[in-house]
């Protein structure tokens, strides 16, 4: 080979060398500022996980339904061990179908998933008892999108969307209809108006809903759950027909229906309520709490009444599962700080009446594509930065919050999708002990949120909401615990190291550091 010819290959040789030590560098720069700024959640692994929550509550001899939610490569074969005879498990597609057993009592049973890359396996309590949403409930909600446009179609969607987004396999379930579902009364739109009521009294759906069973049905085929929408009152807010005079009726058609989910708007029954204090405004869901326990389906009841009367204090005595605690988020004016803030600290104040089956509600989660609530307009991608994102997910997980999503399902992008769906984030939701956690400290600049976990760890959120980045310790003295501790970034999924005495995180402006802090 002449001594030109190597001079070129060696040129050649360098120039690869080079572009490959900077493609290295750049990819790993882009990395880095992903996971710093915007995409914190790493991907699910191939390998079977199983997801969701631990605990499960059901009435006797009710329908039973439940999907068992996992990520992990497809396709994945399901197994059951101890599983009650009334109920059966498909084994392709993890969904568990049948009637609760007829005697009240636990249930341990043993959930396996495999495919080709592994299996895990997990315990899964079902509760034969009174008690249902042992856990906070895990959804998506129409309103802040659809509002009064919603239709059959985008119900079905969404229930699609829920398994192909992958949401399904962390835990979940319920997709529920808000207002304007029924006949809008003297309205001439064909498509909403009509007769409100069948000749029996039982509540019609408009013509956008045209078979309200079906809808239900199909829910369920996907393994999971339905809710729907009404008002103790004559009317709904969007004025569309309510219960008042029907409760029982209508709580034995929304059961023939197949609905899971009843949130329960006041709105109008301002105008029809009687009685003074506590009794005036517990009247309406003392009623239809009564009710509900009584049909032959399980509906987790919601109270929608804006924490008038102290809720959290009575909510859970009248059969409510959980209660909203403010007025609408989507309502919430922010001023130095967005409107989540406002409500979130505000329901954070009564962390000690929540446990399993009775859950504090500070209203939806609008992250993604939201409307404009005031104006019901058209959804727009949230005025939300990253950082207040988390910092949103975090509170509502820390507080064993409902995650109700309620943005568009059908423009569901990777960052959306990293904030909704980080496993170990919503454990800490789902922990089965179900305590929510108080804030143990507040300045004018930040916040720390701890809550008890199921295993003897903590789960800390550092909040900054000041307008610069600010260095958030936590003492073990504040947490009352001791020793050297395993600290976990939860959003990261990665630990960061044993402590000693305390932690601190220069947490960015608006932004969060959630962490599970463990023995070892």
């Amino acid at each position: 080979m002449c001594e030109t010819h190597k001079q070129n290959i060696t040129s050649i040789c360098l120039r690869v060398v080079a572009c490959a030590i900077l493609l290295t560098c750049f990819c790993g720069c882009a990395s880095l500022a992903k996971d710093d700024g915007v995409i914190l959640t790493p991907k699910p692994g191939p390998r079977p996980r199983i997801n969701g929550p631990k605990v499960y509550g059901c009435r006797p001899g009710r329908p039973f339904i439940y999907r068992i939610p996992c990520t992990g490569s497809r396709p994945m074969s399901f197994a059951a061990t101890n599983l009650p005879r009334s109920l059966t498990l498909n084994t392709a597609t993890g969904i568990i179908t049948g009637a609760a057993p007829a005697e009240r009592g636990e249930y341990l049973v043993t959930l396996k998933a495999s495919n080709r890359r592994g299996s895990m396996r997990r315990q899964f309590k079902i509760v034969v008892g009174d008690t249902l949403a042992l856990t906070p409930p895990m959804g998506w909600n129409s309103w802040y999108i659809h509002y009064g446009r919603v239709t059959d179609r985008h119900m079905r969607r969404a229930a699609e969307t829920m398994i192909e987004s992958g949401m399904a396999d962390f835990g979940y379930q319920y997709v529920n209809i808000d207002d304007c579902w029924m006949v809008k009364p003297d309205s001439d739109d064909p498509m909403i108006g009509g007769e409100p009521r069948e000749p029996d009294g039982a509540i019609r759906s408009n013509r956008n809903f045209p078979d309200m069973k079906a809808l239900a049905d199909t829910i369920h085929s996907k393994g999971l759950k339905a809710g729907l929408y009404t008002s103790p009152g004559p009317l709904t807010c969007q004025k569309y027909t309510g219960t008042y005079e029907h409760e029982e009726i209508d709580a034995h058609k929304f059961a023939e229906w197949g609905f899971d989910f009843l949130k329960y708007d006041w709105c109008s029954y301002r105008h029809v309520a009687t009685g003074e204090g506590a009794e005036r405004v517990q009247r309406p869901y003392r009623k239809m709490g009564a009710i509900l326990p009584q049909l032959d389906r399980d509906i987790v009841f919601n109270l929608c009444q804006y924490g008038m009367g102290d809720v959290w204090t009575w909510a859970g005595e009248v059969g409510g599962n959980c209660w909203r605690t403010t007025g609408d988020l989507g309502l919430a004016k922010g001023s130095d700080l967005p409107g989540f803030y406002h409500i979130g600290l505000s329901n954070a104040e009564h962390w000690q009446y929540a446990q399993p089956g009775q859950w504090n509600d500070p209203d939806y989660i609008l992250i993604g594509w939201v409307g404009e609530a005031r104006k019901q307009g058209e959804g727009k991608p949230t005025s939300l930065t990253p950082d207040e994102q988390y910092s949103y997910m975090s509170m509502w997980c820390l507080m064993a919050a409902p995650l109700i999503f309620s943005g568009d399902m059908d423009k569901l992008d990777e960052f959306t999708l990293n904030v909704l769906c980080n496993a170990e984030v919503i454990e800490v939701d789902q922990d089965p002990v179900g305590k929510q956690a108080p804030i143990i400290r507040r300045t004018d600049e930040y916040f720390i949120m701890a809550k008890d976990m199921e295993d003897g760890s903590k789960a800390v959120g550092l909040f900054n909401i000041s307008p610069v980045q600010t260095t958030i310790v936590v003492t073990w003295d504040d947490l009352e615990i001791e020793g050297r501790r395993r600290v976990r970034d939860l959003w990261r999924q990665k630990d960061m190291g044993k402590y000693k005495d305390k932690f601190e995180a220069n947490v960015p402006s608006h932004g969060v550091r959630l962490v599970r802090i463990f023995a070892q």
